[in-house]
């Protein structure tokens, strides 16, 4: 079946066939090793959205928004990037786990979406030399000082402070009543530009070598599993490509992830689920069939990336894919997955969307603003 996704732009045609047994699966559960069931093959990407309050406490309209996706069956709910430090606030609007005056607000978000029987989880985040300065009124930091973005370089007490952080939020969510947490590591945020050779220019223990690159996100790791136990869903967000990350060393830190026992999951963004690799040396296959290849043992694999069709659904879960992220289309229809599971023919509305029909689906004016960025999304 993986020969289906090496590349070849007919694979929906050639799913055709078998995606009625294929999509039928996307109703069974998954079960991680943390002993939580996921009670279907759908996950709610963690989707910037602007909605929640300057200070970083969680808005009713981020409350509507994300509660709507776990009633539209969403196995598992993420919420946006929460930043854990004030310095790491990326975009307007984002919601915060770095202070206990954000817990009111995220202990009701937990408790609703477990409601639904959907998983709920945090994704951790700092934006590194991506925090606007005018957003935190300061320089941004980076592992090394980065003209191009005006990023100072953080210190070692800095990059423990860091750490600590990362492994607080992840302490915070759990006490508001989260299942566990994500920690981005993708998208060149701070965790992608410690990994990234491009950015990384340190000369200290976490910098240098791949080893010293990836300390900071195995330590990151570690020490939310010693704080927050077995009994807590750890995931982690990768992308390859982009940002300085060559594909070779994303698939050497998933494997180093897995081997580690640390982790429940693996949350990989392809930016195109059904591309082949960018670099020439990898080309024998698509980029999903590299991640889909790795000795996952217990840990689950996740994709994102141009993900919207139910045939697209099939596709990734046929490349021995355990579930599927969904982000643009879960914007579209917070019911997605029962779309899906329902009709194996089933495609999201054409774009541009209307206005009305993303308010429709739980979106605020501010949501559908923020996607008025993206070309051809919402109707002008």
């Amino acid at each position: 079946m993986r020969a289906l996704l090496e590349g070849k732009p007919r694979y929906k045609e050639i799913f055709r066939e078998s995606r009625m047994s294929n999509v039928s699966n996307v109703s069974e559960a998954v079960v991680f090793k943390s002993g939580f069931a996921m009670k279907n093959r759908f996950m709610l990407a963690p989707l910037t959205n602007s909605q929640s309050h300057e200070d970083g406490r969680l808005s009713d309209d981020e409350f509507h928004w994300l509660t709507m996706r776990a009633k539209g069956q969403f196995g598992l709910t993420m919420t946006c990037a929460a930043h854990i430090q004030a310095i790491g606030k990326g975009f307007p609007g984002q919601l915060g786990i770095f202070s206990d005056d954000h817990l009111e607000g995220h202990i009701r978000l937990a408790k609703a979406i477990k409601a639904e029987d959907s998983l709920a989880v945090v994704q951790l985040h700092h934006a590194g030399m991506r925090s606007p300065a005018e957003l935190i009124g300061e320089a941004p930091v980076c592992p090394s000082a980065d003209e191009e973005t005006g990023s100072r370089a953080m210190t070692l007490a800095e990059v423990e402070q860091l750490r600590d952080d990362f492994i607080a939020g992840a302490v915070r969510s759990k006490e508001a009543g989260y299942d566990g947490v994500e920690v981005h590591g993708a998208h060149g945020y701070i965790v992608c530009q410690f990994l990234s050779s491009a950015y990384n220019k340190r000369t200290d223990n976490y910098g240098g070598s791949y080893a010293n690159r990836a300390r900071l996100l195995h330590e990151i790791v570690a020490g939310i599993r010693a704080q927050c136990g077995k009994d807590f869903l750890v995931g982690v967000r990768l992308s390859p490509e982009r940002f300085g990350i060559e594909l070779a060393e994303a698939l050497q830190t998933c494997q180093d992830l897995i081997d580690s026992d640390m982790v429940d999951f693996l949350d990989i963004s392809l930016w195109d689920s059904f591309k082949l690799p960018e670099e020439e040396a990898f080309q024998s296959q698509s980029l999903l069939a590299h991640f889909a290849d790795l000795d996952r043992k217990d840990v689950m694999l996740t994709v994102a990336g141009k993900i919207t069709t139910a045939a697209d659904v099939a596709a990734v879960l046929a490349a021995n894919i355990d579930f599927v992220t969904i982000g643009r289309a879960a914007i579209l229809h917070h019911d997605y997955p029962v779309k899906v599971a329902n009709d194996a023919d089933f495609e999201p509305i054409s774009l541009p969307a209307s206005r009305a029909h993303l308010a429709n689906e739980g979106l605020s004016e501010t949501f559908i603003n923020y996607m008025s960025s993206w070309k051809g999304f919402v109707e002008s």
